[in-house]
């Protein structure tokens, strides 16, 4: 097992993680203070936080999903919104993190007057005081939900605002019942401008979900993915054959945003033991390993690969490679993603080894 302390200051890379579902449990309190936000089960912050995690470690969703209310409820000024997104870019840099997208649904901080765009401004303005106080690359991910109606708009505001550090679209909530395809004009959108589109995908529901939010809406990236097991034959604990869709997941690298400890959590998978990154890993998928939401499942990036150093036996140099499978799907640009790999990322698990650093990488002419 790796020393926790060592994947601390190991550099990694998180793709999947959630505004709201990453506050601190004293930041959740004083906000709730100021705004008069009465709705706290207590106002004790090592109470709160076991609070949170409780009620997401359920084994369901619905009771996992409980907790945003209350984060969502004291995210309503533009002083509050800016502040937990610079103390999430704070709390990232501590724990070795150097480049992060972070994902949120601006139609939830509209309770108090705010506009979209106010709400894109704030967290920009949060991520920016981040960059500039800590090592770490921070960008925006603008979330649209399955059960709304508004998802066109949502991408639209994200495109609008790529000049502002949001790179990327998603779609998320419930998946039953609120298939990927419904939204097809926000995912065409998105593919006529250029930009970037990952889709929560094959954690409530199925591969026909994954299929759907590949082959309707083109997504660049699956967020979880974790069902696509269930298009694989398994026996004596390894794969044996791969269906279809877990092929071409495979063979056309598309990035899974695995998150072990929420995927126990909320009940996708019975426990870490049992969760079927393993098998990815093993037939060598385009793996990346995120924590969703920090504060709903009591875990860092650096808390999530101990874990899955003691069940699953990750090294090092696993880390150090899933780190760079992350910074690779990651969607900021070509020559930004391989200054970070090799300015940040190699440099730092060559010094955790006790090698000599190499030579900076040169980048490679423009084809």
């Amino acid at each position: 097992m790796i020393p926790l302390e060592t994947l601390r200051a190991a550099p990694k890379v998180l793709l999947h993680d959630h505004l709201d579902g990453g506050l601190r449990p004293r930041t959740v309190i004083e906000l709730a203070r100021e705004v008069g936000y009465t709705g706290l089960p207590t106002m004790d912050p090592l109470e709160l936080g076991r609070w949170f995690h409780a009620s997401a470690a359920s084994g369901s969703l619905a009771l996992y999903l409980r907790g945003f209310a209350h984060t969502i409820a004291v995210m309503q000024t533009p002083e509050a919104v800016e502040r937990v997104a610079y103390e999430c870019g704070e709390d990232l840099a501590a724990d070795g993190v150097v480049y992060a997208e972070i994902r949120y649904a601006p139609v939830f901080h509209l309770e108090r007057g705010l506009n979209l765009e106010q709400v894109v401004q704030s967290v920009a303005r949060g991520f920016e005081r981040a960059e500039r106080d800590h090592v770490i690359t921070l960008r925006q991910i603008v979330a649209a939900m399955r059960d709304r109606t508004d998802s066109l708009e949502m991408a639209e505001l994200a495109v609008a605002n790529r000049e502002r550090g949001v790179i990327g679209f998603d779609i998320a909530g419930e998946e039953a019942g609120h298939p990927p395809k419904a939204h097809l004009a926000a995912f065409e959108y998105c593919r006529r401008e250029n930009f970037n589109i990952t889709i929560h995908a094959g954690e409530g529901f199925g591969p026909p979900s994954i299929w759907q939010a590949l082959q309707y809406c083109g997504a660049h990236r699956i967020g979880h993915g974790v069902r696509l097991v269930e298009d694989m034959a398994l026996a004596d604990g390894r794969v044996v054959k791969l269906g279809p869709l877990a092929t071409y997941v495979r063979d056309k690298r598309i990035p899974l945003e695995l998150c072990p400890s929420s995927n126990v959590d909320t009940g996708a998978v019975p426990s870490l033991e049992e969760h079927p990154i393993r098998h990815f890993i093993a037939q060598r998928f385009r793996v990346t390993v995120n924590t969703d939401n920090r504060l709903m499942s009591n875990v860092t990036l650096s808390e999530e690969f101990s874990r899955l150093s003691r069940v699953v036996g990750l090294s090092l140099g696993d880390v150090e490679r899933l780190s760079i499978n992350a910074m690779k799907s990651a969607f900021i640009g070509y020559d930004e993603r391989v200054a970070i790999i090799y300015d940040r990322i190699k440099p730092g698990y060559q010094r955790l080894r006790g090698e000599p650093a190499l030579a900076a990488y040169p980048l490679p002419p423009t084809a």
